[in-house]
């Protein structure tokens, strides 16, 4: 079994800010550090630090930020498709993290946007039944449904994680098996149908509702250091531990999942914040 993740893969600038400024203001700020971020790479690096049979799809640019991208990815243990580079500049991520704790960020979908239908559909050529695939709000409608409609077709569980929104995807559940929201993301998509549906509440916890019954796990406590990359490791882990014990999502995936999103609240960065192997190991021991 494997897992594609077909999204994007950026550089990302941290910054620290007093307060997210409001329009036509201007702020001192302090560039902290740059990370691998985007997403589809967040989420593919977690799953494959998990032991999951990882493969990203995502361009990376023919510039200096791509080959920095190249040489990070080597340490780590997923495969990266396509090969051939982007002509243009890799994706970047610009991540405002402010004194409480919350952040903003703009991001770049350029190089993103470059993957074809075709070259996307390329990559999965080697996806067969059971594999999975997991996609984000990266791509345009029509993108992200023929590649939903293409997964369906192999006999692939679809895993939909819809951030940035856009209003078009809720027609999307119709070929989707677990999708993963905010509460704004589902207000707005109304994910209706989904056979197996999490919805995210920050310090709160997550509530999962499958077609049978309805749970909820509280967040692990945390002192909040920098947020970024919560979302994307809560999906990652909650996943990778529905597969690894060969189960459904059920309450022990979203245990897990807060108790590695809990560790990368604790910590500054992104990609420098998320778990490493031996302590994700470690957290999918444990039962409860």
């Amino acid at each position: 079994m494997r897992v594609y993740v077909v999204g994007n893969i950026t550089v990302d600038e941290n910054w620290a800010i007093a307060d997210i400024p409001t329009k036509g203001s201007s702020v001192h700020g302090n560039k902290v550090s740059q990370d691998i971020g985007g997403k589809g790479a967040n989420q593919a690096i977690l799953l494959s630090r998990c032991g999951i049979d990882t493969t990203l799809i995502a361009a990376i640019g023919h510039d200096v930020n791509g080959q920095w991208i190249t040489k990070k990815m080597r340490d780590e243990t997923l495969r990266v498709l396509p090969a051939a580079l982007f002509s243009g500049n890799s994706d970047t991520s610009l991540i405002f993290n402010c004194a409480d704790g919350d952040n903003a960020i703009i991001t770049t979908t350029t190089a993103a946007d470059s993957l074809s239908l075709e070259t996307l559909t390329q990559a999965l050529k080697d996806a067969v039944p059971g594999d999975v695939m997991l996609m984000q709000g990266n791509f345009t409608f029509d993108k992200t449904r023929s590649l939903f409609q293409l997964a369906k077709s192999r006999g692939m569980t679809t895993v939909f994680n819809p951030s940035p929104v856009k209003p078009e995807f809720a027609l999307l559940w119709p070929w989707v098996d677990i999708a993963v929201l905010n509460q704004l993301e589902a207000e707005e998509l109304q994910p209706v149908g989904v056979k197996n549906l999490v919805i995210t509440q920050g310090a709160k916890g997550a509530t999962l509702a499958t077609q049978t019954d309805q749970a909820f796990c509280p967040a692990v406590a945390a002192q909040a250091v920098d947020t970024t990359g919560a979302g994307d490791t809560f999906l990652a882990v909650m996943l990778a531990s529905s597969l690894l014990r060969g189960t459904g999502i059920d309450p022990l995936s979203l245990a897990h999942a807060s108790q590695a999103a809990a560790i990368t609240v604790g910590r500054p960065g992104t990609y420098s914040a998320f778990p490493v192997a031996a302590e994700l190991k470690s957290l999918l021991k444990r039962t409860t």
